[in-house]
């Protein structure tokens, strides 16, 4: 049986073509990806930034550009009401954010009135923390609720005082292309390892927020809302 050839241009053609998949991403390049240490359970991985290891707020800064003022003792980080929200020095966009929390041991008030503060990813958007244990208030305002536009799927949360965690990947929103418009960004975020936000669109900003507008980068945010919340082994993965 007589194979037909390709005539040369032919070949020649398809090298280039090979070529030019490859540089513009078409074709998947052979190479491994990263290797990173993942680090103790809880992290932080190797290639992350650490926000609060328990020993300062070096890397934050009070609402008005000045020394953070919450108070560090035995490696927890604890709001202090009135003195305002913190935010990072430094400006992130799309990103891997883990934060652990835990409501005061001593259940004081209801609903939205106990144990509340915030995650604000780019001081805009927040991850809702609140002592949700055997306590009711509205749905899209519990914790681990993209406040005031999505509820948790569940509520797994543990007692007062206990120690929570929050593992949040975050896209920003950015501005369309006609400059009025926003494509939307997302948040999926995991509560004590449990699946309460499924790749949601993130449009607009939330009640309290810092700050409006998309943009490609802003600081992470922690609330003071009045009650003495906790927070330790802070760390962000940019990606």
């Amino acid at each position: 049986m007589n194979i037909p050839l390709r005539p040369p241009h032919a070949c020649a053609w398809m090298t280039v073509l090979s070529l030019l998949a490859t540089t513009l991403g078409l074709v998947a390049a052979d190479t491994e990806p990263r290797r990173i240490d993942p680090g103790p359970p809880g992290g932080p991985p190797s290639d992350a930034l650490v926000l609060f290891d328990g020993h300062d707020l070096s890397q934050w800064h009070n609402d008005r550009g000045g020394e953070a003022r919450w108070t560090v003792t035995d490696g927890i980080l604890e709001v202090k009401p009135g003195t305002g929200n913190m935010f990072t020095k430094q400006e992130f966009g799309d990103c891997q954010l883990h934060v652990e929390w835990a409501a005061p041991a001593a259940v004081q008030g209801d609903g939205q009135g106990r144990g509340n503060s915030g995650v604000y990813l780019q001081g805009r958007y927040e991850i809702q923390v609140l002592d949700s244990y055997n306590n009711h208030t509205y749905a899209d305002g519990h914790a681990g609720a993209f406040y005031g536009n999505f509820a948790p799927l569940v509520l797994p949360c543990r007692r007062p005082g206990e120690w929570q965690a929050y593992d949040i990947i975050f896209h920003p929103p950015k501005p369309g292309a006609d400059g009025q418009s926003v494509i939307p960004g997302s948040f999926t975020v995991f509560f004590n390892g449990v699946l309460v936000q499924d790749h949601i669109p993130v449009k607009g900003a939330t009640t309290a927020s810092a700050y409006h507008g998309a943009v490609p980068k802003g600081p992470l945010m922690l609330q003071d809302h009045g009650h003495p919340v906790h927070y330790r082994n802070i760390w962000i993965r940019p990606l």
